[in-house]
């Protein structure tokens, strides 16, 4: 064989390998832990020609149709400041949070649990999290708390939708005890908080989609060690092929 197809050998090997241990990577991701880990830097062109010839499929994507809505009654609405502008030159400038369920089954009853999370805008790193059986004020307000004691003297900009626990003249008083500034996306529009609904799909389409959860604890120890993965082992392109504690890391070492 000729030394070109000799490394695509050694390429689809590895590909192989990449791809039994994490099926939901698709041609680029496994490209970057080609590069990143493995030390074999290849193009974007020539690993997609391997994995079709291997048949290599990322997971299929699922389509996110929900939007959480105004609440019935809200005691106090933001403006929109964040606008959109998904761009952050600091970690804890700018936190955007969600709610989202997972369910899971006791023969033919279903039970559902609640992740409510904070992302950072700089590093995209969950800031802090709480997984509950119940979508309550007590979820959210404890998530904050979570994130404050984590990081003293954070005053970000604090984004979320219109939920009912966000919208709680209590949680607007927290805010402004904690010196942070709400800012609420428009009625129906989940884009206006778009990378937190793109990690909730990152999440569930690596994780969770395509399968059965049959007891909460082995659900909520996926849930826990997906965001583990997430913050300290899964790649990202929009950082520079690093993590998103690597990017953290990197800011505060400058």
């Amino acid at each position: 064989m000729s030394p070109r197809q000799i490394k695509n050998e050694q390429i689809a090997e590895k590909l192989e390998q990449l791809h039994a241990e994490s099926p939901d990577k698709g041609y680029r991701r496994l490209r970057d832990d080609l590069a990143i880990d493995h030390h074999l830097p290849v193009n974007d062109k020539r690993v997609l020609r391997i994995c079709r010839k291997l048949g290599i499929k990322s997971t299929i994507k699922y389509a996110n149709n929900g939007c959480t809505r105004q609440a019935k009654n809200p005691q106090h609405i933001a403006e929109n400041v964040l606008n959109r502008n998904f761009h952050a030159d600091k970690p804890n400038e700018k936190w955007l949070t969600d709610v989202t369920e997972f369910k899971w089954y006791e023969g033919l009853e279903v039970h559902k649990i609640y992740l409510s999370a904070i992302l950072d805008l700089y590093d995209r790193r969950i800031v802090a999290y709480e997984i509950r059986d119940r979508n309550d004020n007590l979820l959210v307000f404890d998530t904050l708390d979570k994130a404050v004691a984590a990081n003293p003297g954070a005053k970000p900009l604090f984004h979320s939708d219109r939920g009912f626990q966000y919208t709680n003249r209590a949680f607007y008083r927290k805010l402004e005890d904690a010196g942070m500034q709400q800012s609420m996306s428009r009625v129906g529009k989940c884009i206006d908080n778009g990378p937190m609904e793109g990690f909730w799909g990152i999440l569930k389409r690596e994780r969770y989609y395509g399968k059965r959860f049959t007891d909460r604890d082995s659900l909520i120890s996926m849930i826990e060690s997906y965001i583990e993965y997430y913050n300290h082992k899964r790649l990202q392109r929009n950082l520079g092929i690093l993590t998103p504690l690597q990017k953290h890391e990197l800011y505060k070492a400058a």
